[in-house]
């Protein structure tokens, strides 16, 4: 019955439940590329002018991470919250291409701001592997701005369905 009466409130649970899921899909591996795969990349600067610009110094095996991570991240929270928090029945391609466009302009600004908050962290002589987990969990959380909506109203839609009336 509450979830007849409160439709809106419920997908946005399974939203949180999907987006909970999928970040710790996305810590886990952001760890593992942190602290094993990119561990001797760790203080090696960055190069590239982009990355630079973005002002994210010595902090290349965090770029590459969480870059890695994100993109696990979002892609498995595409699949989940079509089929199970929107089931959404719109043009899938159409879907997948809008997708991308959010998640592109997401993970550009994650990818600047995890490194970036690591690197003020850092040079104030806090790094330690429990300030790298809550900096994840913080940097995956902000972007819930754009995201919901987004995928609510514009990504992750369902067909109008003729109403009772028009159905007899």
């Amino acid at each position: 019955d509450f979830i007849e009466r409160h439709q809106e409130i419920w997908k946005f649970i399974k939203f949180t439940f999907t987006g909970a899921s999928t970040s710790i899909l996305q810590v886990l591996v952001n760890m593992f590329c942190l602290y094993v795969v990119f561990k001797s990349l760790n203080g090696v600067a960055v190069e590239n002018s982009f990355l630079l610009w973005l002002n994210v110094g010595d902090q290349l095996d965090a770029v590459y991470s969480y870059f890695i991570s994100a993109v696990i991240g979002y892609a498995a929270a595409f699949i989940m919250n079509r089929k199970m928090t929107f089931q959404a029945d719109s043009n899938p391609i159409l879907s997948m291409v809008l997708y991308i466009l959010m998640v592109i302009f997401t993970i550009l600004v994650t990818t600047w701001m995890f490194p970036f908050l690591r690197g003020l962290f850092a040079d104030a002589g806090y790094e330690n592997a429990w300030l790298d987990l809550l900096l994840n969990i913080i940097v995956m959380t902000i972007p819930t701005v754009w995201t919901y909506p987004l995928q609510r109203f514009v990504i992750h839609r369902k067909k109008k369905q003729p109403a009772d009336s028009e159905k007899k």
